[in-house]
């Protein structure tokens, strides 16, 4: 089995943090708004779909760009020696352009100002 081009990986990563981060944030929004000031609800609600949207986007992705999705865990992978340090600024700069992304994604599907 061979290892997935770097263009491939990097995009695997690019929508993996997108749709987490749009995930983590989008799912906290509609707890608040649905808890009615319930926070302990709110945060097991954002808890769960944050856990459940983790599991499918790593399933999803693993195999092509190890779906870390995270800056520490690319730098964790390298340094444990599973991955190149060359592919490490890479993934890093994918990933923060993404969690943007995916932060903007969510403020938008909630009609929520795009800087808040």
């Amino acid at each position: 089995m061979s290892l997935p081009n770097i263009r491939q990986a990097l995009a695997a990563e690019a929508c993996g943090t997108a749709l987490l981060v749009a995930a983590v944030i989008g799912s906290g929004i509609m707890a608040e708004r649905l808890a009615g000031g319930n926070l302990a609800i709110a945060l097991l609600a954002n808890t769960i779909a944050t856990g459940a949207a983790l599991v499918a986007l790593i399933s999803a992705f693993a195999s092509v760009s190890g779906a870390h999705f995270n800056p520490i865990v690319t730098c964790a992978e390298a340094a444990l020696g599973r991955m190149a340090w060359r592919r490490v600024p890479a993934y890093v700069v994918v990933q923060v352009v993404a969690a943007i992304a995916g932060t903007l994604i969510a403020h938008i599907m909630f009609e929520m100002p795009l800087i808040s």
